[in-house]
């Protein structure tokens, strides 16, 4: 069963902007599919425009359909299974895939409860560097201030914590219960404070947003975000702060062997 405590949260991506990329040959589906089955790659799947979300991986690939694991919450396994259209995001070497499943049924596989799905007709795979998307560091939380604006006219000032970050968007935590905030709305001046890189600003597109467990039992609200235009020289910045994370990652890494 997906371990559902630390989430694969990223932001969907429009596949009309991104056609050169798309795999729709049953073979090279497959070899994708297989892929995430062989390496147990994480795969986040939401459904009902966006409200719900479960992890997972793959237990099975077959010529004509997959099998998924189960997640821990009989709830959302009953509204996943209630869905007719389920957007799955994973990664694969380093690489974004995602694609589309239409409907769940639930089987039985290796003795436990599983979905079945037909293969989905294409898949996403964003091979571009730009769009690796990096889990950022406990240690060195970011935090994006977001300006939001108040039905009075005013601006609410969040300071969200990014999750993940790439040069396509980040993953943040949602403004309290009561702020404006909504998939589709556009937020202009946002800033982000890359540590020993330099600072970013920019407009973001809220893309997805979905309510999580913690270990604690609380419940808190996750939005996935794209950049809308990003000038050139911010998106060479986010690549930099990549780049010098994952040396310090691979530092460590080799240190601690």
């Amino acid at each position: 069963m997906a371990d559902q405590t630390q989430p694969h949260t990223t932001s969907l991506l429009e596949p009309n902007e991104y056609s050169e990329f798309m795999l729709r040959a049953p073979k090279e589906i497959l070899v994708v599919l297989r892929g995430l089955l062989e390496h147990v790659s994480q795969i986040t799947v939401y459904f009902n425009e966006g409200k719900d979300m479960l992890l997972t991986t793959l237990a099975a690939v077959a010529d004509d359909h997959i099998v998924l694991d189960y997640g821990p919450s009989s709830e959302m396994n009953r509204k996943a299974l209630e869905a007719e259209k389920h957007f799955c995001i994973t990664t694969l070497d380093k690489v974004r895939v995602q694609f589309i499943l239409r409907g769940f049924a639930r089987i039985e596989h290796g003795g436990r409860a599983s979905f079945r799905a037909a293969l989905p007709d294409e898949i996403l795979r964003l091979q571009r560097r730009e769009f690796f998307r990096l889990a950022t560091p406990i240690a060195k939380p970011l935090k994006c201030m977001v300006p939001i604006p108040l039905a009075d006219g005013g601006l609410h000032l969040h300071e969200a914590h990014i999750f993940d970050i790439s040069g396509g968007g980040l993953a943040l935590s949602a403004p309290p219960a009561g702020i404006p905030f909504d998939t589709e709305m556009e937020l202009p001046n946002c800033r982000v404070e890359l540590p020993e890189v330099g600072i970013i600003t920019g407009t973001i597109k809220i893309r997805s947003i979905f309510e999580i467990t913690l270990r604690s039992g609380a419940k808190v609200r996750r939005a996935g975000c794209e950049f809308v235009k990003l000038p050139g020289p911010m998106l060479t910045l986010i690549q930099r702060y990549i780049i010098k994370v994952e040396r310090e990652r691979k530092a460590r890494e080799t240190g601690m062997s």
